[in-house]
Formats: structure tokens, C-alpha cells, sequence
């Protein structure tokens, strides 16, 4: 009789490891889908955050956000545009930078679960991290500018996008077996 294959157990942080390269990876490729406008380009960076938030939880998803970010302040060309270094955290993006990590931490206190009444929960606070974000990269932008010129090139170009990632992001949690986002 054969012997039976005997899977060599996983060390205990090859698990997370490989969790986090996932998320560093899904969040440099979300930069490089984007729209070029300017200042401040259109990508998928914000569905990316808001789901390794609410799919990783709060500690571990703002911990891969800024993961990435350190790879960008270290000269990796993850950012949108391949923008690196200091000029990224200086720049007419940074406030948007900046208020990546705290939104994946909040959606990671989104609550949990497949009932009916939570996709709706998790649809409002999406779209509510989508606004802080915003808020956060066009009160940076109007720092730079002027606050009218921020509202009309970083925050009202980007309120439709914000509808459709945030629902897209409920889906996608929604299409999560076991409801375990």
C-alpha cells in the first residue's frame, strides 16, 4: 500500500507573508490603471485600500497600505504615474496618500457578515471612506492651489468614481463565500 502524501506544514507567518505581497501587488497594479488627468490622476487605488481594509481587518490592511507606501518613500515606482520618494509625499497626491492607511483601518471596522441589511451598512461606510479620502487629498490639494481649484480638479471629478468603486467593493464583499469580509 502506498504511503499517504503528508503535507508539510506551512511555517506560521508564510500565510500572512504571502497575504501581504498580494496586497502590495494589488495596489501597485491599481496605480497603473488610471486615467491621466491633472493633477491628480483617476486609478483604483481607493477600491484597493477600502477592500484590503475590509477583507484583512483594520490592523493588518492599514499595515499593508503602508507597507506600499514605504516601498514608494524608498523609490519603488508603485504610485500611479511611477511617482516616488519624497516628491509623492510633497506632491498634489500626498493628502490622498495620507488618508489611504486610515481608510483601510476604518473599513476594516465595517461590520461582518452576509446579511442583507450589512451590504448596505458596508456600501455607506465605503462611500464615506471614498469622501475622507477625498476630503483628505483636497484639503492637501487646496494647501497647494486654491480650495476652488481643488474642488474642481481633486474632489468633483472623482464623486462618480467614488459611487462605483464603493459599490464595487460591496459587491465584491458580497461575493466573498462564508461572508468572511
Amino acid at each position: 500500500m502506498p504511503k499517504p502524501i503528508v503535507r508539510p506544514s506551512a511555517h506560521p507567518l508564510l500565510r500572512p507573508a504571502l497575504i501581504g505581497v498580494c496586497g502590495l501587488a494589488a495596489l501597485t497594479v491599481s496605480s497603473y490603471v488610471s486615467l491621466p488627468m491633472y493633477p491628480v490622476p483617476v486609478t483604483l487605488q481607493t477600491l484597493v485600500v477600502v477592500l484590503l481594509g475590509a477583507v484583512l481587518g483594520p490592523r493588518a490592511g492599514a499595515a499593508t497600505v503602508l507597507a506600499w507606501l514605504g516601498l514608494a518613500l524608498a523609490g519603488a515606482p508603485v504610485l500611479a504615474g511611477g511617482t516616488t520618494g519624497l516628491i509623492a509625499f510633497a506632491g498634489p497626491t500626498a493628502g490622498y496618500l495620507f488618508a489611504f492607511p486610515v481608510a483601510a483601518f476604518l473599513a476594516g471596522l465595517l461590520p461582518k457578515g452576509q446579511a442583507p441589511a450589512l451590504h448596505a451598512v458596508r456600501f455607506t461606510g465605503f462611500l464615506g471612506l471614498h469622501a475622507l479620502i477625498l476630503a483628505m487629498g483636497g484639503g492637501w490639494l487646496a494647501m497647494l492651489t486654491t480650495p476652488e481649484i481643488a474642488l474642481a480638479s481633486g474632489v468633483a471629478p472623482f464623486v462618480a468614481g467614488s459611487l462605483l468603486k464603493s459599490a464595487l467593493a460591496t459587491m465584491v464583499i458580497v461575493a466573498m463565500p462564508d461572508g468572511k469580509a
